[in-house]
């Protein structure tokens, strides 16, 4: 698992790049604001019910959370399910919400 930073994440979402962006918090915290990722709860990664991801086990993953805590743990858990390159997003929408959304 390595980490990127929100800041390089949103250089990387408008150059256009594809990302492969996971939010593993909860329904109720991904319908109150999201980034645009895959909601997939962390809860799923511990019971390794992301069969959806196996495609992606040769591309970058980014998985991120609130603060970058359970996103952590779902990056480890991939990297132990044979994915190549997972990274974390430091701080998660705390840090997205501080760096972008100030008024």
């Amino acid at each position: 698992m390595e980490t990127i930073t929100v800041q390089e994440l949103k250089q990387r979402i408008d150059n256009g790049e594809k990302i492969n962006l996971i939010d593993c918090r909860e329904p109720a915290e991904y319908d109150e604001y999201n980034i645009g990722g895959k909601l997939i709860p962390l809860g799923r990664f511990q019971n390794m019910d992301v069969d959806e991801l196996d495609e992606l086990k040769d591309e970058e993953v980014i998985v991120h959370c609130r603060s970058g805590k359970r996103s952590a743990a779902a990056c480890a858990i991939l990297d132990t399910m044979g994915f190549s390159k997972t990274l974390n997003l430091e701080g998660g929408v705390l840090a997205w919400k501080e760096a972008f959304e100030q008024e």
